[in-house]
């Protein structure tokens, strides 16, 4: 993928967080859409602008270190 097309998925991903947030849900049906839209942005971010997908052992310890603090905080979210 190429730092322009990145940069167009990460506009789309904003758009739809503006949008949920827009739309006026709370609780679980709110944090955890959000959480899915963030943690794809970050593993975006970590791809291609700081060039992890030319490292993807690297890239896969952070996916995985991310995707646990998203787990985590889905979990949190649904125990409020």
């Amino acid at each position: 993928m190429s730092v322009t097309r990145a940069w167009g998925l990460l506009l789309a991903l904003s758009a739809g967080s503006t949008l949920l947030a827009a739309s006026g849900l709370q609780g679980r049906l709110f944090a955890v859409p959000i959480l899915v839209l963030s943690g794809t942005k970050a593993h975006v971010i970590l791809a291609r602008y700081l060039g992890l997908a030319a490292a993807p052992r690297i890239r896969a310890g952070f996916d995985l270190v991310l995707g646990a603090v998203l787990v985590l905080f889905t979990v949190l979210a649904s125990l409020a």
